[in-house]
């Protein structure tokens, strides 16, 4: 168990959701404490703003509307009983505080004890036949899946987070350069099996799982070959079924800052309102899902077909397709050049933090 610096997950009940969550994101932890006149009064947990957002759909929420105000704690006195304490409770972090509630110090399991409750074991489909035509001149030479983030190709990235979990049956839908990506995952030493299904032809985002037919008869995650989601994705999974979702979207939080000042028009051409770079907060599509099996099975063959149509044909027809809402920072994306080498800033960084840790 290791102790953190207080400040580094302080924030005040007036500020917003969204400065909330990008707090989260900057301290990379889960949970974050209000304090008023330095007493420990409340915890923000991600969940608590996930729980939010699919309850309410606000994002103008403050943390006060939000923030769980019977929080758990112990007292300095007794911190030697912590780690006893977190396993009863169930708790990942845990603010150690005086006589007088000001927070001394915050308690949190280390990286490998958290590790040991990861089970999830379901099959994952990786979208991996596209052109990759954005980002060219890369994939002039490799194929997208294996473009390297690192020291190694994107897919082996996704891969490896989805296996951290559990995950060990792995299905590639490929085309484009695929005895080059054949090639590759055959030749790594590696603990997961990983399937490929082979497209005569481009069948979009969605036409491709009509391959699977026959293979997969239990709920498995859908992905992009370009992206990286770094969450819980136990929790993801649960919520799916507990939801009864047939298909649950994973979103990111997407905050934009418009660089001009937007004029709003009123009826008769006068000035309605002004707002100086106003700043646009919204959820976006990853190119993650936790789908059913029944979706393959209700496939039509060799159709192209985007998955995105796919969940809107099932919308219409009435059946429940659910979202995961995650942070900003918890989405990495490199579909086109620009975003390409900010995930690899980020992993970089990543890497350069563990080994830091480490040492």
């Amino acid at each position: 168990m290791v102790a953190v610096n207080i400040k580094d997950i302080l924030i005040n009940e007036e500020n917003t959701m969204i400065e909330a969550m990008q707090a989260l994101d900057k301290a990379a932890q889960k949970v974050l404490f209000v304090e008023k006149d330095e007493k420990l009064i409340a915890a923000l947990t991600d969940g608590d703003i996930r729980r939010w957002i699919l309850k309410k759909g606000n994002l103008d929420a403050r943390v006060k509307d939000i923030a769980n105000y019977n929080p758990k704690f112990i007292y300095e006195r007794d911190s030697s009983t912590a780690r006893d304490y977190m396993r009863r409770k169930s708790v990942e972090a845990l603010p150690v505080v005086d006589k007088n509630m000001k927070i001394i110090s915050v308690m949190l399991w280390n990286d490998k004890e958290i590790a040991t409750k990861r089970v999830l074991n379901i099959p994952v489909v990786i979208m991996a036949g596209g052109l990759g035509t954005r980002l060219y001149p890369y994939t002039k030479i490799l194929p997208k899946p294996l473009i390297p983030i690192g020291d190694i190709p994107i897919a082996e990235h996704i891969i490896n987070r989805f296996n951290d979990y559990g995950c060990k049956d792995f299905f590639l839908i490929v085309n484009h350069k695929k005895n080059m990506i054949k090639a590759y995952f055959n030749e790594i030493e590696r603990d997961y099996e990983v399937t490929y299904i082979e497209e005569d032809k481009p069948l979009g985002t969605g036409g491709g799982l009509s391959l699977l037919k026959g293979q997969i008869e239990t709920t498995f995650i859908l992905s992009n070959c370009d992206i990286l989601i770094e969450e819980d994705y136990e929790k993801m999974y649960l919520y799916h079924k507990k939801e009864k979702n047939l298909i649950t979207m994973v979103c990111s939080l997407k905050n934009i800052k418009i660089p001009y000042g937007v004029i709003k028009i009123g009826e008769h051409g006068e000035i309605d309102s002004m707002k100086e770079k106003p700043e646009l907060s919204f959820f976006t599509n990853t190119g993650c899902y936790i789908v059913e099996p029944k979706v393959i099975e209700e496939l039509d063959t060799d159709t192209d077909i985007g998955f995105p149509d796919i969940i809107e044909k099932y919308k219409k027809s009435g059946e429940k397709v659910g979202v995961y809402p995650i942070s900003e920072n918890s989405w990495m994306d490199m579909g086109q050049l620009d975003e390409m080498e900010e995930m690899r800033k980020k992993i970089e960084d990543k890497e350069e933090s563990k080994d830091r840790s480490i040492r």
